[in-house]
């Protein structure tokens, strides 16, 4: 299992679960509830039914489920899933330690959890691509101050 937000779709997604199909046979990605992006992060880009589109269309994935909203506790869809591996992308602010232990709490003792490795590029993150854009942008924008 892997789990994300996935808002403009890029390289560094693709290479997150690459990765993690490559820890089993089966990959059951959930993509973020709107309500859950808009709480913990941001307004999305793109809506919750988009962006599970996308990620169900990528190579590695067999399954793309959309996550609970975030008044639902978030490992009450584990037994929906049954995961034996949850895969962490390495810039996710999730710490292993904190997830194991929730997990044995609530009896997964069997699910490991293990933090994939990162891309080295320039613009493998959302943020990396529309601070990009942005400055792509402004450059232009000047230039055509410049000129007029």
């Amino acid at each position: 299992m892997a789990v994300g937000v996935f808002d403009l779709l890029h390289t560094g997604h693709l290479h997150y679960l690459e990765q993690a199909k490559a820890l089993g046979d089966y990959l059951c990605v959930v993509v973020a509830h709107d309500d859950t992006v808009r709480k913990r992060k941001h307004e999305p880009v793109t809506g919750q039914e988009m962006r599970q589109r996308m990620v169900q269309g990528l190579k590695p994935v067999d399954e793309a489920i959309i996550g609970n909203p975030p008044d639902v506790p978030i490992f009450d869809i584990l037994p929906k899933i049954q995961p034996n591996i949850i895969a962490l992308g390495y810039d996710q602010e999730h710490a292993e330690n904190s997830i194991r232990k929730a997990l044995d709490e609530r009896g997964f003792q069997e699910i490991q959890v293990v933090r994939v490795e990162g891309l080295s590029d320039d613009l493998d993150g959302t943020r990396k691509i529309i601070s990009k854009i942005i400055d792509l942008w402004s450059v232009n924008k000047r230039l055509e101050e410049v000129e007029d």
